[in-house]
């Protein structure tokens, strides 16, 4: 999208040159008259000081802006039709502001940090969205980045205020995306832990200052009118009790003005938009509450409940700090993977020792990593020997052994002894970045079931406000009218859903999981088959001798040096198939056949090892007899020296997992392309009814359509390149950690180590949130039925309805929150990443 900058230049070029309101502490003490007198900025809400300055036609009439800089960010927003936006926002805009150039987050080693190459000239990022004051704000960036050329793809959170971006590096650049965000009066930047939680400390602390003077108001306000409420024989003189009524007056005015803030100017803004919001009915209720108070006190007459209003308040912000908090605690456990990367590392340089910003390692570095502390980088260890606790990426309680040549994942805890290790990939490189793309990805969508909550909700908004309208004209009691406002709670319904999808996607990614697609976990959860695969999946993968048929006078161990000795230089998985140890000596002449097999000089004499037939021309006769599928022949000029039976071993947890898939109640399907007597054999083994053998990718992608037209909810477990068209076919998938990348992008959840049993327990926590939500949303339903038409009769008073409201948010929350509980596998892994250590790592705890 082109926009003409000419008359809106661009907010960081107009900031030195705007009209600066001073200091609040610098002020003049006649400019607080000013300022009140003067009108308010369209765009940020602050006093504009020379009228008539700074215009700009929005909405249909001219606006007055303070300016130059937001008159410039408002035409910019209406130039590219999003003048909707002022429409719907529940909070003025901030004003431009300096900020740093955008172009340093070009910087190709800037970009290692945070960015990761997603395509040959695609890369993506995830950033912050700051001055975010609601969700119109949101809207407006995710709608505006959508028209910039060569942005491919971009998704905002609307819980975390984080968005990720795509883009093509041949088209556009990071900074332009930034400037972009910019110029729409917002600012941008790459997604920082430490930062991301200074950000959150703000806002908890000023929602903690919101609840105080709710809370003191509440207290002083209830101390003046317990003499009311104790004059039962009219003992209290009126001019006194006129004066109580005028100081719980001054003590509830700040509770009004500071505390219930948020709900005044979200509760406009959906008015000016010509709809109701979620805060629409609490801030009638106040309002309303605290006027006819306020008419009561200036004519002397009636009842005033400056008492029951403050109180209201206090619950109602205690509810919404509780659900901050509660947010905060079930998205914390989705950070866990960028929170824990150490912050230093101690890089080599030889035998010396240089402590440096984990964020400034490359591949190729040489880092130490002393007992007790994280890995800072993904690598390999070139010296030592010790553990590690990889916990916190795969969910493992028990430490990984190292030792020379074993990969090291950054975030993992080196448990015994230090290691040295050579950098591979640092930054968003590193398999935890990966992962924790991945899961942001998921938490950036919007399930079915959260919209439908928030379709729910909505509507609940106007039947409130309607019922509270009828009240007060059947019954004339403003108080009433107050009581069903507030005690009907849209927000439970709100709530009900996204909290315990947050707080499960976080169980999960603990116990080895990562949640990539938000939907996933619905689908899992009414999944009523499974189809397995074979390699790599329920077997290892990697081909290991099962037993060795000897057919000359060469020894076992023999036959297998002098085949050692052939595969030495051989690719093939066979050849790994026979480990290591010693090998025969004085090989020459060493030729490899591809396809067939190797053949070498060994002691004077050929050898050949391979298939049957290539090694039959050799040994001057047909192979002996064997029934094994997968095997390798070893012959030389004299005849046939042996045969090795080769086979992919089952995984550790294979058996237990096809038992506990049984046990919970799913049809388990075997689809493998290893030959069908191969894939029964193990099928039968295993105790599997269903399966298939020679499948091809579409014959699998077939089979799982089959299981869907029969009405059946299909769940797939895969991990290779041509599992990819089944797992994107079926209803919910899973893939493996270790297996293709390409399997990984078109699977819903992604099992992070080797432990199978991580599948029979998402399916297990996936059905338990479905409980929650169904249990949250029960009670809520339950909750409005009761609560309104009680309301509505006059059996509930204000104070009494804030508490029903209240406690109504509580128990969805506390009841969402049981997802995040501690299990077996968390009370394992910190034991298991103690050492005898003391750490000394700043970001270990």
């Amino acid at each position: 999208m082109q926009v003409n900058m000419s008359r809106h230049p661009h907010p960081s070029m107009l900031v030195a040159g705007r009209c600066a309101l001073p200091e609040r502490q610098n002020r003049p003490p006649h400019m607080a008259n000013i300022l009140a007198a003067a009108p308010a900025c369209f765009h940020c809400g602050a006093a504009v000081l020379e009228p008539r300055r700074w215009r700009s036609s929005v909405l249909g009439a001219e606006r007055e802006f303070c300016c130059a800089g937001c008159e410039a960010v408002a035409g910019t927003i209406v130039a590219g039709g999003f003048e909707q936006y002022y429409a719907t926002r529940s909070a003025a805009a901030l004003q431009p502001q300096d900020l740093p150039p955008a172009a340093i987050y070009d910087d190709p080693d800037a970009q290692r940090q945070f960015a990761v190459r997603s395509g040959e000239h695609r890369r993506i990022a995830t950033l912050i969205l700051d001055r975010i004051r609601c969700a119109a704000c949101l809207w407006l960036n995710e709608q505006w980045l959508r028209r910039l050329p060569g942005l491919v793809r971009v998704d905002i959170n609307y819980a975390t205020h984080r968005a990720q971006v795509e883009w093509d590096e041949r088209e556009t650049r990071l900074s332009r995306i930034l400037e972009a965000i910019r110029a729409i009066g917002y600012d941008a930047w790459p997604f920082d832990p430490l930062r991301h939680a200074s950000l959150e400390r703000a806002t908890r602390r000023a929602a903690l200052w919101r609840l105080f003077v709710a809370g003191f108001g509440a207290m002083q306000v209830m101390m003046y009118a317990i003499p009311a409420y104790f004059d039962g024989g009219g003992t209290l003189p009126p001019e006194s009790a006129q004066l109580l009524r005028w100081a719980s007056l001054a003590l509830t005015l700040p509770v009004i003005v500071f505390s219930c803030g948020p709900f005044f100017a979200a509760a406009w803004r959906d008015l000016q938009g010509r709809r109701i919001g979620l805060d629409t009915p609490i801030a009638l209720g106040i309002a309303a509450g605290f006027g006819a108070s306020v008419w009561a006190t200036v004519s002397g007459s009636g009842e005033v409940y400056f008492d029951s209003i403050s109180m209201l308040v206090f619950l109602l912000l205690g509810a919404r700090y509780a659900e901050l908090l509660a947010r905060s605690r079930a998205a914390r456990g989705l950070d866990r993977l960028s929170r824990w990367m150490p912050s230093f590392a101690l890089r080599l340089s030889g035998e010396a020792q240089e402590k440096v910003a984990a964020h400034t390692l490359a591949a190729g570095d040489r880092v130490l990593v002393p007992a007790g502390e994280r890995v800072p980088a993904d690598g390999t260890v070139e010296r030592g020997c010790s553990s590690a606790d990889e916990s916190l990426l795969t969910g493992e309680s028990v430490p990984v052994a190292k030792a020379a040549g074993s990969t090291l994942i950054g975030g993992s805890v080196n448990v015994e002894q230090p290691l040295t290790m050579r950098v591979t990939q640092v930054g968003a490189e590193t398999a935890a970045a990966a992962i924790a793309r991945l899961v942001e990805r998921a938490a950036a969508a919007r399930p079915a079931l959260v919209a439908s909550a928030d379709r729910i909700a909505r509507v609940l908004t106007y039947v409130v406000v309607g019922t509270a309208l009828l009240a007060y004209l059947g019954s004339g009691n403003p108080w009433i009218a107050v009581a069903v406002l507030v005690v009907t709670c849209p927000c439970a319904l709100a709530l009900a859903a996204p909290i315990a999808l947050t707080a499960a996607a976080a169980r999960l990614l603990e116990q080895g999981v990562a949640l990539t697609r938000s939907g996933a976990l619905e689908a899992l959860a009414r999944a009523g088959d499974i189809v397995l695969d074979k390699t790599g999946t329920l077997t290892t993968g990697r081909l290991a001798l099962a037993r060795t048929e000897r057919f000359g006078s060469l020894g076992e161990q023999d036959c297998i040096a002098l085949a050692r000795a052939l595969e030495a230089s051989s690719r093939h998985p066979i050849a790994r198939a026979f480990g290591e140890g010693p090998c025969a000596a004085d090989v020459s002449a060493l030729m490899n056949v591809p396809g067939h097999g190797v053949e070498a000089c060994v002691a004077g004499r050929r050898v050949r090892i391979g298939q049957a037939a290539f090694c039959a021309e050799l040994a001057g006769s047909p192979a002996p007899g064997g029934g094994e599928r997968t095997a390798a022949w070893l012959a030389d000029a004299s005849g046939w020296l042996a045969r090795f039976a080769l086979e992919d071993p089952l995984r550790a947890g294979a058996a237990s997992l096809v038992q506990s898939l049984h046990a919970a109640g799913l049809r388990v399907h075997l689809v493998s392309g290893d030959a069908p007597r191969v894939v029964e054999a193990l099928a039968r083994s295993l105790g599997i009814a269903s399966f298939a053998g020679g499948a091809t990718p579409q014959d699998k992608s077939a089979f799982v359509q089959r299981l869907q037209g029969e009405g059946r909810v299909v769940a797939m477990l895969g991990d290779g390149l041509n599992d990819a068209p089944v797992l994107a076919r079926a209803d919910v998938s899973i893939a493996m950690g270790n297996g293709s990348e390409i399997a990984q992008l078109h699977s819903d959840l992604v099992l992070l180590g080797e432990r199978l049993g991580a599948v029979p327990e998402a399916l297990a926590g996936a059905r338990r949130t479905l409980r929650v939500i169904g249990q949250n949303f029960a009670w809520a339903l339950a909750y409005n039925a009761v609560a309104l038409p009680a309301a509505a009769a006059g059996w509930v008073g204000p104070w009494e309805a804030a508490v029903g409201m209240a406690a109504s948010s509580f128990i969805v929350v506390l009841n969402a929150l049981r997802l995040a509980g501690r299990g077996r596998a968390d009370s394992t892994w910190k034991a298991a990443s103690t050492s005898s250590f003391l750490s000394r790592s700043r970001s270990y705890s």
